[in-house]
């Protein structure tokens, strides 16, 4: 029977993985600049479909998930731990050292820590929607509806607006995101980004840079007619599937440095806010507002250089035990319970060896 292999990994996705929490980093960094509407034209650009990628690679990701003992396990450990361990850590980060006021901890997620709240219930939702006949049918008139009463616990109304780009990533499968790296695609995917940025230019005439953000009802945005919220919600949700899917085109499939980087997002994604709130707090918004353009590009690179910085193996292996520390506890366990037996298995017949030898020497003096 042919030994098992290790999973191969996609260098495709990785890069995907990569690139994409690095403009999380990017698009974060960016809210210590002066909103002009040049910065304000960038940001629109890259949040009209940047995190709807993200969270369909989230999707895609969580396929597997069903719902026994080492799922949920897993699931506590990965996402609930780190929720519970960073929605503390960042809120005494950012009231003693920023001198801010958070309020409602753990309930109402604070930033950036919505993902890890909107993963664990998407994970949850992952059994029910991946067989549904129609599910994505389905997640999208819960995200159209969702704007209407959703409310502010665990995020959910950011949890069901972005539920059908989840969904996507559920029902998408490697064959089907095979027609993504043809060159009709690829070329497709460039006028997409051109068009959506030309229409992002003009974002407040249909609507506003809050509806990119899926967090708030349509009443709070000013919308009395769920008509007009409806149907803008559902052009928010198109550019962002589009958006995404000329993103994922134009991914490269080169194996190298960077996509072996993808396996840390996580720690990129958890520890990127304790540096950009400390920026805010060193003062660097005040420097910003006096230099626009300079710090539009000091902050774009110095973000890419975080994520880099945050990924890079050396840094991310020890960052990974704060991250995960029941799974690094779980290993050293399971390494010191595999070297005692093996050290007990050793032992009896080292013993044995001896008295073999002794007897032999025994039966040696004998014959003399």
């Amino acid at each position: 029977m042919p030994a098992p292999t290790a999973a191969v990994r996609d260098p495709w996705f990785d890069n995907a993985k990569m690139m994409l929490v690095t403009l999380v980093v990017v698009g974060h960094s960016w809210v210590l600049l002066p909103d002009t509407d040049v910065v304000g034209h960038f940001y629109d650009f890259l949040y009209a479909w940047h995190v709807p990628a993200f969270v369909f690679v989230t999707g895609y990701l969580s396929r597997g998930f069903v719902y026994s003992k080492v799922r949920m396990w897993q699931l506590f450990r990965t996402v609930v731990v780190p929720y519970l361990l960073f929605e503390t850590a960042l809120a005494i980060f950012r009231i003693y050292v920023g001198g801010e006021e958070l309020d409602d901890l753990f309930r109402d997620p604070h930033w950036p820590m919505w993902y890890l709240a909107a993963l664990f219930l998407w994970r949850l939702l992952t059994p029910i929607f991946r067989p549904m006949w129609g599910g994505l049918a389905v997640a999208v008139g819960v995200s159209l509806v969702a704007g209407m009463y959703a409310g502010d616990t665990l995020d959910i109304a950011r949890v069901l607006g972005l539920l059908p780009f989840f969904v996507m990533g559920l029902k998408a499968t490697p064959e089907r995101l095979e027609w993504l790296r043809k060159k009709p695609a690829q070329a497709a995917a460039v006028a997409v980004f051109v068009g959506i940025w030309v229409l992002t230019t003009w974002t407040d005439a249909w609507a506003s840079t809050e509806w990119l953000y899926y967090r708030s009802r349509y009443d709070e945005m000013g919308y009395g007619d769920d008509v007009q919220a409806l149907l803008t919600r559902a052009l928010v949700l198109a550019i962002g599937t589009l958006g995404a899917w000329a993103f994922f085109a134009l991914v490269p499939r080169i194996d190298g440095w960077f996509a072996r980087m993808g396996a840390a997002t996580l720690v990129v994604y958890l520890f990127h806010g304790f540096f950009v709130k400390g920026a805010g707090y060193a003062g660097f918004g005040g420097w910003a507002d006096q230099h626009p353009v300079i710090a539009f590009g000091a902050t774009t690179v110095g973000a890419v250089l975080l994520s880099l910085l945050l990924a890079w193996r050396p840094v991310s292996a020890r960052l990974t035990e704060l991250v995960d520390p029941l799974g690094y506890a779980e290993r050293h366990l399971t390494r010191a319970v595999a070297l005692t037996a093996a050290k007990d298995q050793v032992q009896p017949e080292v013993q044995a060896e001896i008295e073999a030898g002794v007897d032999a020497g025994r039966a040696h003096q004998t014959v003399r």
